[in-house]
């Protein structure tokens, strides 16, 4: 099994930034990928950003150069470093591991992280 945690959420101002990490534990040699999606109400969860274990990363359209993924394997931890945060990036942000089949099912998430961008 493997196991997210994520923090660093919370409310921040329109242009501020914000860090979101993301630790794995347990089985975590079974992770392929691990990256962050976002939901708000009434939409479907869409990806944020995405970083493979051979250290590529693939974005989606809210990241659109303001946001930044990156990782620090020694703590199984990836960070989402969020800038010139607006309004729209309000949503609940979760991690995703995609895993290599070794463990029980195919992908795993967090339990979510708020993030508000209000004045």
């Amino acid at each position: 099994q493997v196991h997210l945690v994520e923090s660093g959420g919370g409310l921040v101002q329109p242009g501020e930034s914000l860090r979101l990490s993301c630790t794995a534990s347990g089985s975590t040699s079974a992770i392929v990928a691990l990256g962050w999606f976002r939901e708000v109400p009434g939409k479907e969860r869409e990806l944020v950003a995405t970083m493979f274990t051979n250290g590529g990363a693939s974005y989606g359209d809210s990241a659109a150069g303001r946001f930044t993924i990156s990782r620090d394997n020694s703590k199984s931890t990836i960070y989402l470093q969020m800038n010139g945060l607006k309004r729209e990036d309000t949503a609940v942000y979760f991690c995703k591991a995609d895993l290599d089949g070794s463990v029980s099912g195919l992908f795993t998430w967090g339990q979510g992280i708020q993030v508000i961008v209000s004045a």
